[in-house]
């Protein structure tokens, strides 16, 4: 069977390597797209994949959604993602909000001052509006006549709920073809950190209860239609072993084997929110400035988000010994050799907010974050699912001083696993316990909805295409104001002028003819004196 997997970027199928891989290996034939180019060295990973299985997985370049219909329904997209952070779920999320709201048209920041929107109901009216706005604008017709040509029996889309994701256009696409179709999530924070589902695939896979749990309360969606798989992307860490000794590990990165070491693990924050390297500076002195001689001398290995590999480059180290900075993205088997070792080998992990706290558990490292009011309100506890690391896995800590003495307490010797660690993982990443990884699960999901019925194609209702004719004239209003903007301003200054013009007669012809009369009567009276 065939199937059509469109991603953002290359990138996003790491967390998608072993299902493809064994989707392949079952016979399967797997198509990959992405519309977005990247820098993470993502593309390498599946050329090297596609490369190992070239009869079974293939992959291209998806076409790019552009044209007026395209800026409608992003304009209208962002308008109702930024309605869903208004909700009081997020009432404690203010720079989730902040960040959907930037990206919002002024309309409807505009509307939403009015006293008819200021209140829930105002709003919920004004999100169906939009909603159904958003159905009426039209499909696109070369996504669906891509789809057509490679001819598959379901497609998978992810992440799809990007703000204002243009992937929507995929689904709608493919849906109008008849085709059966799959979100399957690819991270812990996409549920509840990104856009609302409004078009919902046939399937929804997702890691865990609590995501599932999400998809049903925060999206709406039916409960029969999401299902639980746990966490693919982590099955290669389970049952990894290290590549090289702790003294051949330390020596390459730079570290005294004598003595233990932390790994600090950098996060993707949310932008104009922390910059994480002054954070990790202060975190340094803090370690170094302990008294406590289970800290004395400790090493530090940094590891960078690779994504922000940038903030780093002016900050200089070299004043702390024993502190290195150290690691690429892990797309291949010596980036991932030394991704796993870094936590195998560590006593402790630290960080802000970041998924490696996750694979980090699985290793059964223990796992600390520093909570500071000034970082954490927007970068921590400002969003919903850091909330549920906090709450069963990590270390958590509202000062350095506290912090520093958690993190003495807490560290362990290599082979040795912290027991909140590993329950965290059992039961975030694998469910259904140790003994059933998720990537069989995942694929045999996958193989379920390839052996189900077709869906019928959707069409267009009568609703929506009536819909449409605003939004017609709105298009030909926007063209006719930018396309032509010189042409435009003279024919808006015409107008003006004919107006003043016509004003001028209709006020002036009245005065004319007063001041005439006069005139002619002081004549007449002059002549008879």
């Amino acid at each position: 069977m065939k199937l059509l997997f469109f991603a953002r970027h290359w990138s996003y199928l790491r967390n998608f390597e072993s299902a493809l891989e064994a989707l392949a290996q079952r016979g399967h034939h797997v198509h990959m797209v992405v519309s977005v180019g990247e820098t993470l060295g993502g593309q390498g990973m599946i050329e090297r994949l596609v490369a190992r299985y070239p009869g079974q997985l293939s992959m291209g370049t998806a076409p790019a959604a552009k044209g007026r219909w395209f800026e409608l329904a992003r304009s209208l997209r962002l308008s109702v993602d930024y309605l869903r952070y208004l909700e009081p779920r997020y009432a404690d999320t203010p720079q989730l909000r902040v960040r959907a709201e930037e990206r919002t048209p002024r309309l409807i920041l505009e509307l939403l001052q009015r006293r008819l929107f200021r209140g829930d109901a105002g709003r919920r009216w004004l999100s169906r509006a939009l909603r159904a706005l958003e159905r009426a604008i039209p499909r696109v017709p070369a996504f669906e006549r891509f789809i057509a040509a490679q001819q598959p029996d379901a497609v998978l889309i992810t992440p799809l709920i990007d703000l204002g994701s243009p992937q929507i256009d995929y689904l709608r696409a493919a849906k109008a073809l008849g085709l059966r179709t799959v979100l399957p999530v690819c991270s812990w924070d996409h549920l509840s950190t990104k856009a609302l589902l409004r078009f919902v695939p046939d399937t929804v896979i997702v890691w865990n209860e609590i995501q599932r749990t999400e998809a049903v309360e925060m999206h709406g969606l039916a409960a029969d239609r999401v299902v639980v798989t746990g966490a693919q992307c982590y099955d290669q860490w389970w049952s990894r072993q290290p590549s090289r000794s702790r003294g051949a590990f330390c020596e390459r990165v730079g570290l005294r084997s004598d003595r233990p070491f932390v790994l600090y693990a950098c996060s993707s924050l949310l932008r104009k929110t922390t910059h994480e390297p002054t954070f990790v500076l202060d975190w340094i002195r803090a370690i170094r400035s302990s008294g406590d001689p289970r800290l004395k001398d400790i090493g530090i290995l940094i590891r960078p988000h690779p994504a922000r590999v940038k903030e780093w480059e002016p900050i200089d180290l070299s004043a702390y010994p024993q502190v290195v900075l150290f690691g690429d993205h892990p797309i291949d088997q010596q980036s991932k050799d030394d991704y796993y070792e870094s936590m195998y080998y560590s006593g402790a992990v630290v960080g802000l907010v970041t998924s490696a706290f996750i694979e980090a558990a699985v290793a059964g490292r223990a796992c600390h974050t520093v909570l500071l009011p000034e970082i954490s309100t927007a970068s921590q506890e400002g969003t919903i699912h850091f909330r549920y690391l906090a709450a069963d896995l990590l270390y958590v800590a509202r000062s350095f001083d506290e912090h520093v003495r958690m993190l003495a307490d807490s560290l362990v010797p290599e082979g040795v696993s912290d027991p909140r660690s590993r329950a965290f993982a059992r039961s975030f990443v694998l469910p259904f316990g140790e003994e059933h990884p998720a990537t069989p699960r995942f694929v045999g999901v996958i193989e379920q909805v390839l052996a189900s019925p077709a869906p019928t194609p959707e069409r267009a209702t009568l609703a929506e295409v009536a819909l449409r004719l605003p939004l017609y004239a709105a298009l030909a209003w926007t063209d006719l104001s930018e396309r032509t903007p010189v042409g435009w301003k003279h024919l808006r200054s015409g107008a003006r002028k004919g107006y003043l013009q016509w004003r001028m007669r209709l006020l002036g012809n009245p005065k004319r003819f007063v001041l005439r009369r006069l005139g002619a009567m002081r004549g007449s009276t002059g002549s008879t004196k």
